[in-house]
C-alpha cells in the first residue's frame, strides 16, 4: 500500500530551459545595468549602522500611536527621523547623520523628551562615523572573505568552468538582493548583510545541486549536447528545489510577518534570495555552462555509452 505524498511537480519532468535562456540572460543583464544606474542615482537607504546617529527606545505614552509620533518628531531640528514599532510596546526613534555627534547627542534627546511628554524613554545609543565607517569595512572584508572560501570550495570540488560560472552566479544574486533594496528604499543595515551572506551561501547550495547533476549527466551522456544535458540535469532535481524553495520560503515569511521591524530587512533580503537562488541555478548558471566549454572525458568513453543505448535520455529535452 502506497502512502500520501505530496508533490509540487511529477516525477519526470521534461520543461525546455534552455529553450528561454537567451530571454533570462538578457533579464539579468537589465537588472546589472539597473543596479548600476540606481546607485549612482538613488543610492542605498543605509541605517545608522553605516552613517552614524542616534537611537532612541521610546515605550509611548498611553493613547500614543505610532502616528502621532511621527508627527510630533518630524519637526525635529536633527536631521529626519525614521520610526518603527519595536516590540509589542516599543517603537526605535532612529535619527541618522553625521551631525547628530556626541556634542549633540544630549540637546538631542531632551528636544525629543519634550516632543513626546509622559513616554517612557528606555535607551539611547549613539553610533559615530568612524564607527560607521568601521562596520562598513567590517561588513565588506566578512562578505569577501566567505565570498573566497566559498568559491575555494566549488573551484576544488568541480572543474574550473564550474567555478568560473558559480561566481557569476553569486554575483547575479547578489545583484538581485542589492536591486530589491536600492528599489524599496527599505533601510539597508548590519542585519542585511547577515542577510546576504545566508543567501550567497544558500544560492551557492542551489548552484551545487545543479552543478553535481551536470557533472554526473556529463558523465554517464558523454556524447549528448551540453543543451540537452542541462536540461535534464535540470528536470532531474526540479522536484527537490521546488519544494526546498517553498518551505524555506514559508518559514522566512512567518519571520517576516511576526519576526517584527527590527529584523524586516534581515528578512526582505532572505526572501528575495530564496526566490531568486533557485532561478539563477536553473535560468542562469547552469545555461552559462553551455559556453564554457565543459571537459567530458576521451571520446571512446562517449562511443561506449552510445552502444549502451544511453543516449536515450536526451528525447526528454527535445520533447
Amino acid at each position: 500500500m502506497s502512502g500520501f505524498r505530496f508533490r509540487i511537480v511529477k516525477d519526470k519532468t521534461d520543461f525546455n530551459f534552455m529553450g528561454v535562456h537567451l530571454y533570462t540572460f538578457t533579464l539579468s543583464a537589465i537588472m546589472a545595468v539597473a543596479v548600476i544606474v540606481l546607485l549612482f542615482t538613488k543610492g542605498l537607504n543605509l541605517g545608522i549602522d553605516f552613517t552614524g546617529g542616534v537611537l532612541i527606545e521610546v515605550k509611548p505614552a498611553p493613547g500614543m500611536t505610532i502616528e502621532k509620533i511621527r508627527a510630533d518628531l518630524h519637526g525635529l531640528s536633527h536631521g529626519t527621523p525614521s520610526i518603527q514599532e519595536f516590540g509589542a510596546d516599543a517603537v526605535l526613534v532612529k535619527i541618522p547623520g553625521r551631525e547628530a555627534d556626541v556634542a549633540t547627542q544630549k540637546a538631542l534627546n531632551a528636544e525629543v523628551q519634550k516632543l513626546l511628554p509622559g513616554a517612557e524613554f528606555r535607551r539611547v545609543e549613539y553610533v559615530g562615523p568612524h564607527v560607521g565607517s568601521e562596520l562598513i569595512t567590517a561588513g565588506i572584508t566578512a562578505f569577501v572573505y566567505s565570498m573566497i572560501g566559498i568559491l575555494g570550495y566549488i573551484w576544488i570540488r568541480f572543474e574550473w568552468q564550474f567555478g568560473v560560472v558559480a561566481v557569476f552566479a553569486l554575483a547575479h544574486d547578489m545583484l538581485a538582493t542589492l536591486l530589491f533594496f536600492l528599489v524599496t528604499q527599505i533601510e539597508f543595515d548590519l542585519s542585511t548583510v547577515a542577510a546576504a551572506l545566508l543567501v550567497a551561501g544558500y544560492s551557492i547550495n542551489e548552484t551545487v545541486v545543479v552543478f553535481d547533476r551536470i557533472r554526473e549527466m556529463l558523465r554517464k551522456y558523454r556524447r549528448t549536447p551540453m543543451g540537452e544535458i542541462v536540461n535534464i540535469s535540470i528536470n532531474d532535481v526540479l522536484g527537490r528545489t521546488l519544494m526546498t524553495t517553498m518551505t524555506t520560503f514559508m518559514s522566512m515569511g512567518a519571520l517576516c510577518i511576526f519576526g517584527g521591524e527590527a529584523i524586516k530587512g534581515f528578512t526582505y533580503a532572505m526572501l528575495v534570495g530564496i526566490l531568486f537562488g533557485p532561478y539563477s541555478s536553473m535560468f542562469f548558471s547552469a545555461p552559462l555552462l553551455t559556453y564554457m566549454n565543459v571537459r567530458r572525458g576521451p571520446e571512446e568513453s562517449g562511443e561506449k555509452d552510445k552502444a549502451n543505448g544511453d543516449d536515450k535520455r536526451g528525447k526528454l529535452a527535445k520533447a
